[in-house]
């Protein structure tokens, strides 16, 4: 949110408060409380009258990670979802002199500076990681007159900020105003399925801000040389996370929101899906399967996309009877051909679902503020929305889920979620709509991963999941969503992907070719490639089917030859989500983030770690010429050579090269002193 007019001015009708300086303070055992005037200082008694004060209070849930609460006002939070914190009590050690309060928790030091001015200087073992200054704490009432709590943090001469969910917009967020609301607007926009109010900085922290609903953030966009972030109404809590690097960071972080947890190994096989809106019974499904078998691809998963139910009826959770008389019996034949079943689902009850009625009498829908059934004509005509802040209507939901997990269906498709409303409704439990929004996707998620667990085992759980908010890296896994089927949309997914790792998310996927339009040939072959290097490949699309064999022999060969790859790297790719589930580090890495002491991948979004040994630099031009960087491995291995997983050919480190490849080999660089192929 920009309020300032330049430097010096506020906007026309904005009213700015900033906190001055601590006034006085609290110390406990393990709660430093500060008290700031706004304003100016207070220098004498009278100036104690008719004035208000920002209280902040810092705490520590965790080792490495020091908490800021601005408060106005306090207010009753009860209708407030929350994030769900892994806390535990870490040692703290809250010291006092003539010039400043410290706090210290694990190696990380707030110092708070006593005097006329207020400054926060964060220190991770010893070294300053960020800085909360003048005019950064404050109170912003809108032309509205709505209330904001408003914090800056210094950007740095070569500081660079990354993370903030899967964003398709450039991979470093300096220069961005990012709000932090789940919508569904494709990979072309600046709207996000899974916004996560947490970045990464090259400097060495993390900040995480602990609020489900909007909160914005201006990343060098309105003040330069600050990251601002605020959030409406007149509380907000700030974590700041240090860490000797950014993988150090993101395990940290993941230890206060929840760990990625293993997937069934059987998830990195090709998944097939009979994509969006096409028209396709049983035997077409048969077909698609028999052909991929005739072909000698190798196939993992097949999935239903929403037409396994009728039009109009999303969700009514019955498969429909006119395309599919003995699903049962289908999902039995799919089984006997090794494979696993996906379907897909919503939290959406259209008004013709025969559903709709039984959930509206029940009152498991969001409602209206006069208590009628919330409903709208988006996706499907008057659909309404299940309420999950209601144990009932959950419950509801998650049975109807378990009769199709008794059918024979493995696992699920979660999608939309998005575009929540926020006006004039009203949940079960009385939360705030409009930090519901964000949080909602987690509820639905959690409610159907908790089924998968329930029903398959801990082992066996697995869900394709859209929409995200903090936490959601524990359902796992995600996909994106919609990319066009052209070369700028996907780069588009891959920054998002990236991006979205740096999040705390350890998983990722995206739809093989891209999901509108039909691709070229070409398109499908380079995508291909990419698709099956990353963590996990699914075939998908809108109105078109992606079977190989629509666009010709040589997609076929190309699509055989890299799931076979797939499946051959299958050891090392177990090995390397074994360390995404301990440490939150995702599967797929940005450079930057394998490499941080190397300047040059500070900016690279068009290659990636897959895992610690695999480099991959994805063809996004039809001539089929790739540009790629080569970083120096460093270790015991600094100043070695890295070799093509596909040709033998070596490239030295630290240079860029520029290629040109066929339809069967891409830059995928094995690491120096690594052998994925033999884990």
């Amino acid at each position: 949110m920009k309020f300032l007019n330049g430097g010096w001015l506020v906007k026309d009708g904005f009213d700015v408060k900033y906190a001055a300086n601590v006034y006085t303070a609290n110390v406990e055992p393990k709660k430093l409380t500060l008290f700031c005037p706004f304003g100016v200082p207070i220098r004498h008694p009278g100036q104690t009258l008719d004035g208000g004060i920002l209280t902040i209070e810092v705490t520590s849930p965790r080792e490495d990670i020091i908490t800021t609460r601005l408060i106005n006002f306090k207010k009753n939070r009860d209708n407030c979802p929350a994030f769900g914190l892994n806390e535990s009590d870490p040692n703290i050690a809250i010291d006092e002199t003539d010039e400043k309060w410290s706090f210290t928790s694990g190696r990380l030091t707030l110092e708070i500076a006593k005097g006329e001015t207020i400054d926060f200087t964060y220190r991770y073992d010893g070294k300053v990681v960020a800085h909360s200054g003048w005019r950064a704490k404050g109170l912003v009432a809108d032309p509205d007159g709505r209330l904001h709590v408003s914090e800056q943090l210094d950007l740095g001469v070569g500081e660079k900020i990354y993370g903030l969910g899967e964003r398709f917009t450039n991979f470093i967020k300096n220069g961005q105003t990012v709000d932090i609301w789940n919508e569904d607007g494709g990979t072309g926009t600046e709207q996000a399925y899974k916004n996560i109010p947490f970045y990464l900085s090259n400097k060495g922290y993390g900040l995480f801000v602990d609020n489900p609903g909007k909160v914005s953030f201006e990343v060098g966009s309105e003040k330069v040389s600050r990251v601002q972030f605020s959030v409406p109404g007149e509380e907000m809590s700030y974590s700041v996370i240090g860490g000797a690097d950014m993988k150090s960071i993101l395990n940290t972080y993941t230890d206060l929101t929840g760990k990625p947890p293993l997937v069934p190994e059987w998830s990195y096989g090709l998944w097939l899906s009979t994509s969006f809106t096409t028209d396709y019974d049983e035997k077409t499904v048969m077909e698609f399967v028999d052909g991929m078998a005739e072909r000698n691809i190798p196939l993992s998963v097949f999935h239903f996309d929403c037409r396994w139910m009728k039009e109009l009826e999303w969700c009514n959770f019955e498969w429909d009877e006119t395309k599919f008389p003995d699903p049962e019996g289908l999902l039995a034949k799919l089984h006997d051909r090794g494979l696993k079943v996906c379907v897909w689902i919503n939290s959406y009850i259209g008004q013709k679902s025969p559903l709709f009625a039984e959930g509206a009498a029940k009152g498991y829908f969001i409602k209206t503020s006069d208590g009628d059934v919330w409903q709208w004509d988006k996706w499907q005509a008057g659909m309404a929305i299940v309420d999950f802040t209601n144990p009932e209507a959950t419950k509801w939901y998650q049975d109807k889920l378990r009769h199709l997990v008794a059918q024979g269906v493995d696992c699920f498709k979660t999608d939309f979620g998005e575009r929540i409303p926020t006006e004039g409704v009203r949940y079960y439990d009385g939360s705030d709509p409009e930090l519901m929004h964000n949080y909602y996707t987690y509820l639905y998620n959690k409610a159907v991963y908790d089924v998968l667990v329930e029903t398959k085992g801990t082992d066996e759980a697995i869900l394709f999941a859209r929409s995200a908010t903090v936490g959601g890296q524990q359902f796992p896994v995600h996909w994106g969503g919609d990319c066009s089927s052209n070369y700028p949309s996907m780069a588009e997914s891959l920054r998002a992907g990236l991006s979205f790792g740096m999040s705390g998310f350890g998983y990722w996927s995206h739809d093989i070719a891209g999901f509108e339009d039909k691709p070229t040939p070409d398109l499908f072959k380079r995508w291909t490639q990419f698709g099956l290097l990353s963590s996990h490949s699914r075939y998908h699309g809108s109105t078109e089917y992606k079977v190989p064999w629509l666009y010709g022999d040589e997609a076929v060969e190309v699509s055989r030859e890299f799931t076979d790859l797939k499946l051959e790297l299958k050891p090392y790719l177990l090995k390397m989500a074994q360390e995404t589930h301990e440490t939150g580090v995702p599967m797929m890495r940005a450079m930057v983030l394998e490499f941080p002491d190397d300047p040059t991948c500070e900016d690279i979004d068009t290659q990636y770690m897959l895992g610690d040994d695999l480099l991959v630099a994805p063809v996004f031009c039809e001539d089929g010429t790739a540009r790629f960087y080569v970083p120096d491995a460093g270790g015991d291995h600094a100043g070695e050579a890295w070799a093509n997983l596909l040709t033998g050919k070596t490239y030295e480190p630290g240079c860029w090269y520029t290629e040109r490849f066929d339809y069967h080999t891409l830059p995928v660089l094995v690491r120096p002193g690594a052998d994925p192929m033999h884990v």
